[in-house]
């Protein structure tokens, strides 16, 4: 049952029985505390101090196990946790709420104080920051109070414990509305003075959070034998290690989405992650790039300028086609893997870096070691924990999935409506050898959903290269007459499958009467059997039509 109370700010006389201290919870010693705080908003130059004090009262007197100080961005029209305790960082950082979602914004909005005496059976209770999962304390009372200042509410103070005294609980809501009443002034002039980085912080916050589940491994498309043996498992052994890791595989495999995955799950996943493309640096500015130089080091060094290895100082690197750096930067590199120090362009001081480092790259790396075109040294240094990404002609029904999501992706993206891939296109798909891989996948879905005139890919939708003998087993080539064969094939697939394998019914669908489409489906072999009850199978066992849902996530 939700017992949710609202409670006017002036409710009159104080509650009886505030210094009923036979409890062991005496509160008539908050006075002094009340002068302590008054003295540290006076004196204080932002809301640190008066926070603290607020948060140790809260945590040390009145034995609250959870509190949160949250605070309101007009602009953004968010309400975000500026201060807390019980809470992780992660927590902190998940407690963003809009006007009028869940207790917090109920309060925000209303400027009216909201006491839950069981928090877990309020429909109000969101677990926005999801720190109640374990339900450690199942019978704990939730008091939200907010700060105001005239009619405008700033924030809320939030605090949660298990109470056995029914007045202790609005005593303690009483005080801390006393409280919030205080520090409202300075929590007004700290939003004022602060506006912009507050909300360029709570935008970067909702980013980091979006980032680290788009990237969760299962939001990877794919379950094919390959990737959750070869990928997923080793993403997950590795992502919480600080182990440098090499990911292999042929381009457009989707190596960088595997580098995603393991910062944004790491313990790092906060710190920032700078990517590198090795190949597109001139080699001439490669070293200046990734290591950064001094002010008038070279010719056209104007300024300090930090690389890329100081950028990610706490966090991680991603060193993209690895392979194509020179032989000198490589020896600097080297340097960096053991030492964890890099050394600017000019400069002789050493500069010391806490980050990972995740490298890739589709060259053959001990091939080139051979030839002597990459540093033995650096190969195994980088080579602690290898990731081969398969590419997309081994991982089999992954390409459906695939194909689905991009389906999905290109019709966001230029406003048109496909409903299916046809059985024909999928067979076309699923023989294709994909020498661009999932990069490419990307590229021909893009180019049908365009080409469509009917809600459907059509194998006539797709690129020739598709469409030949050689590349797509369909046995149609691309002069007229084998596309017209070609459509014709699709077309009595999809009438003998809209209606489950009945001569009749597809012949009318197609204006033809039993007979002729007897001797088209000679022609093509086609056997109206394999239609009922959903026995058709697309050739090389590529599955069904396209689901209608289409995974979430970077799916």
């Amino acid at each position: 049952m939700d017992d949710t109370l609202v409670l006017d700010l002036d409710m009159g006389s104080p509650v009886d029985d505030f210094t009923h201290c036979f409890t062991g919870e005496c509160r008539a010693n908050v006075l002094p505390i009340l002068y302590r705080l008054n003295r540290a908003i006076s004196s204080a130059q932002d809301l640190t101090e008066p926070l603290r004090i607020i948060l140790d009262v809260m945590r040390e007197t009145l034995r609250m196990h959870r509190g949160a100080i949250t605070l309101y961005d007009r602009q953004s029209e968010t309400i975000f946790i500026h201060d807390s305790f019980g809470l992780t960082d992660e927590q902190k950082q998940r407690g963003i709420y809009s006007l009028g979602e869940g207790v917090t914004g109920k309060v925000v909005e209303s400027g009216k104080l909201i006491v839950v005496p069981r928090l877990h059976d309020s429909t109000d209770f969101l677990d926005r920051t999801k720190a109640h999962e374990d339900r450690k304390h199942p019978k704990a009372t939730f008091f939200c109070v907010p700060i105001l200042l005239g009619q405008r509410v700033l924030g809320a103070i939030g605090a949660e414990r298990v109470y056995l005294n029914p007045h202790l609980f609005k005593q303690d809501a009483e005080f801390l509305a006393a409280i919030a009443l205080m520090i409202a002034p300075a929590v007004e002039l700290y939003l004022i003075a602060n506006n912009d980085k507050v909300r360029l912080e709570n935008e970067n916050r909702r980013l980091k959070n979006a980032l680290k589940e788009r990237y969760k491994p299962k939001n990877i498309i794919g379950n094919s034998k390959p990737m959750v043996e070869e990928v997923y498992n080793l993403i997950g052994k590795v992502a919480s290690t600080r182990a440098t890791i090499l990911i292999l595989g042929e381009s457009g495999v989707g190596k960088e989405l595997v580098a995603n995955a393991i910062h944004y799950n790491s313990a790092s996943a906060d710190g920032p992650f700078v990517k590198f493309n090795c190949a597109a640096i001139p080699e001439a500015l490669a070293e200046s790039e990734l290591f950064g130089h001094e002010k008038g080091s070279f010719t056209g060094a104007l300024q300090t300028h930090k690389g890329s290895f100081e950028q990610a100082d706490g966090g991680s690197i991603f060193l993209d086609e690895v392979g194509e750096l020179s032989l000198t930067v490589q020896a600097k590199l080297l340097r960096v893997l053991q030492d964890r120090t890099v050394e600017r362009v000019g400069s002789g001081k050493s500069i010391k870096v806490d980050l990972r480092i995740i490298a890739a790259t589709n060259r053959n790396l001990p091939e080139m070691v051979e030839n002597g075109l990459f540093r033995e040294d650096l190969f195994y240094r980088l080579n602690v924990v290898p990731i081969t990404v398969p590419p997309l002609r081994e991982r089999g029904s992954d390409v459906i999935l695939l194909a689905d999501y991009f389906v999905a992706k290109s019709c966001e993206a230029n406003g048109r409506s496909v409903k299916r891939i046809s059985t024909p296109a999928l067979n076309m798909l699923m023989a294709y050898h994909w020498p661009g891989n999932v990069r490419e996948l990307e590229n021909v879905i893009e180019r049908a959903v365009i080409l469509s005139d009917d809600e459907v890919i059509h194998a006539y939708n797709l690129p020739p290269s598709l469409q030949t003998p050689k590349e797509s087993g369909t046995g149609f080539g691309v002069g007229l007459e084998e596309k017209v064969r070609a459509v014709e094939y699709e077309m009595i697939v999809e009438a003998l499958k809209s209606s489950n394998g009945n001569i009749g019914t597809a012949a009318q669908e197609l204006g033809l009467t039993r007979r002729m489409l007897g001797v088209r489906m000679e022609k093509y072999g086609i056997n109206y059997k394999n239609f009922r009850s959903g026995a058709y199978k697309p050739q090389n066992g590529s599955g069904s039509e396209r689901s209608d849902k289409v995974n979430a996530g970077i799916r």
